[in-house]
């Protein structure tokens, strides 16, 4: 599991791109955070999800701003 775990995550992280990547870091610490609470080997899961759901909610607000602003022109 630790090799898989080496290999993977700098792939992931040399590939991700900076603007898919908005609220990611705010959503991967509250994650991370609230899964080490919640048990022994959690944080990861937690950040992992929290990057998730926070890029989610921003894609989401951003969809909604330039739905907004096609209206007021």
């Amino acid at each position: 599991m630790r090799l898989v775990q080496l290999l993977v995550f700098p792939l992931l992280i040399a590939t991700t791109s900076p603007v898919l990547a908005k609220g990611c870091i705010r959503g991967a610490a509250a994650g991370g955070v609230g899964g080490h609470f919640v048990g022994k080997g959690h944080a990861v899961l937690g950040a992992a999800a929290g990057c998730v759901v926070a890029h989610h909610h921003y894609a989401k607000q951003a969809r909604a701003q330039k739905a907004a602003a096609r209206t007021h022109r």
